[in-house]
């Protein structure tokens, strides 16, 4: 790194200083490219998460009466940080998540515009004045801050998941206590080295690592009467247990869980640009995201010419380390992750699907690696047409008729992303009015922005995060109403 400082061992950021585990306890991370270990991390429990949480609470009686010009500048301060300290994020993301450097400095980027996009929401954080209807009667609203909130992150987006949440709640005058991911601690730490040069005021921010115990800290966030709003990035069923955990003190929620997402392409699309954009929606982050294309319609009339052009860019794909030149895709992050991908790909061969690039492990490059896949023929009686893969594996479905493939993509029980294909202005409305999802990309395979309200519906979560919506989510509104009003001039 260009600034070693960055890189954190055993000790996590509470109340504005490193500490390490009341217990002395550390659990080891390692480089999903090559097994090797990177460094250890605090094994914190339910009292240093305790203790946490107090010390944020301490924090917020005074925070929250700062002004939202300030918390902009602190912010703005922090994302500028980011962006001067780009090069060392991202090998610090690339090193234990194993994405390509080009991918990491993208989410770097990606990360920092949060703050900056939250930094010029915090001065605008309005109330309304509302007409009352009860003369004499007066009646207003005021923004004010949820109190200390409990984050917990996911290890697919090391810097941009816990921004996404942090920027908001500092915008609203909120303090938190940030969980970061067991698998990918390090890049969260190093935020936290950059939110203290900041300035940001000890015990606002607090970030702390843990993997034998996470259960036990998503407990503690959830239990405490102190944490009065919890976000999770995650799967449906920990997101499930985390709202039974929450409701004994009733906190305000949002969760961003499990996605499965069709990519649809109607024979009127333009196929070099559907083509284009399937690969960047399915292979992203080697298919590592929530909103990956996981189930690709093809419409009849151009399936195999588009499973041809589709085949060709994939062969053109470079799967190494994370670091080295021209590698487009890196490893899984984890030999579960393998064993998921590569049992989707047997069960599809098994039912009638044909593998035309990839399908196989590649163990010579190391035991998280496999190789980007993509299977024709596909039928709705394979796992992956019900199954989010979270891997390289495309699978390629026909269909005929429009009502069929948006049939087809509502059988879900999720609904976080979805995506077509089509120049037809009536279908673009009517698809994307009848798909039951969150967010939808039309003509697009990209639709993360901090400007755009991410978020899903039905098990893929409730609440938005991004956008002037982001802000709410880290809110109460609070009314007051002023009676006697209505005397005339005095005087008079």
């Amino acid at each position: 790194l260009n600034d070693p400082s960055l890189f954190k061992q055993n000790v996590a950021y509470v109340n504005g200083e490193w500490v390490k585990a009341k217990s002395g306890k550390t659990f080891e991370v390692h480089d999903p490219s090559t097994g090797k270990l990177i460094g250890t991390c605090p094994e914190f429990d339910k009292s240093d998460t305790d203790s946490a949480i107090a010390h944020a609470s301490a924090a917020f009686s005074s925070f929250r009466q700062t002004t939202g010009r300030q918390r902009a500048r602190m912010l703005h301060k922090w994302y500028q940080l980011m962006m001067d300290n780009q090069e060392d994020l991202a090998k610090l993301i690339t090193w234990e998540n194993g994405k390509p450097m080009t991918d990491s400095k993208g989410e770097v980027a990606y990360a920092a515009s949060f703050f900056e996009w939250f930094s010029e929401e915090a001065p605008r954080a309005d109330g309304d004045t509302i007409p009352a209807s009860i003369p004499g009667n007066r009646v207003f609203t005021i923004k004010e801050p949820t109190g200390v909130c409990g984050l917990i992150t996911p290890w697919n987006f090391p810097a941009a998941m816990i921004t996404r949440k942090i920027g908001p709640a500092l915008a609203a005058g909120c303090t938190v206590v940030a969980k970061s991911p067991g698998e990918t601690p390090f890049t969260s730490l190093a935020l936290a080295e950059l939110a203290h040069r900041a300035g940001i005021p000890k015990g606002v921010v607090n970030v702390i690592s843990a993997m034998e115990n996470t259960v036990e800290i998503g407990n503690a966030l959830t239990s405490s009467s102190t944490v009065r709003k919890v976000s999770f990035t995650g799967s449906t069923n920990v997101g499930k247990l985390l709202m039974k955990q929450s409701a004994d003190t009733l906190k305000k929620l949002s969760f961003e869980l499990g996605g499965n997402a069709p990519f649809i392409v109607f024979d009127d699309a333009d196929l070099e640009s559907a083509v284009n954009g399937a690969i960047a929606c399915k292979f992203r982050s080697s298919g590592q995201t929530c909103v990956c294309a996981n189930r690709i319609y093809i419409q009849k009339g151009i399936y195999d010419r588009f499973a041809s052009a589709f085949t060709e860019k994939v062969k053109s794909f470079k799967v190494g380390g994370g670091y080295d030149e021209g590698v487009t895709h890196g490893p899984l992050i984890h030999d579960r992750a393998i064993i998921k991908v590569d049992a989707h790909v047997r069960d599809a061969e098994k039912k009638g699907g044909k593998v035309t690039v990839g399908g196989q492990k590649m163990p010579k490059l190391g035991s998280n690696f496999f190789a980007p896949t993509v299977i024709t023929g596909m039928n709705m009686d394979m796992q992956l047409a019900s199954e989010e893969t979270f891997g390289p594996v495309a699978g390629l479905f026909p269909f005929e008729t429009e009502k069929e493939v948006v049939d087809m993509a509502n059988k879900a029980e999720v609904g976080l992303a979805g995506y077509f294909y089509s120049n037809d202005l009536h279908r673009v409305y009517r698809v994307a009015e009848a798909l039951e999802v969150g967010m939808v990309g039309v003509n697009t395979g990209l639709i993360s922005d901090p400007a755009a309200p991410f978020g899903g519906v039905k098990l893929s979560g409730f609440g938005r995060e991004g956008s002037k919506y982001g802000i709410s989510e880290y809110q109460i509104t609070k009314m007051v109403t002023l009676g006697g009003m209505g005397q005339p001039l005095q005087g008079s």
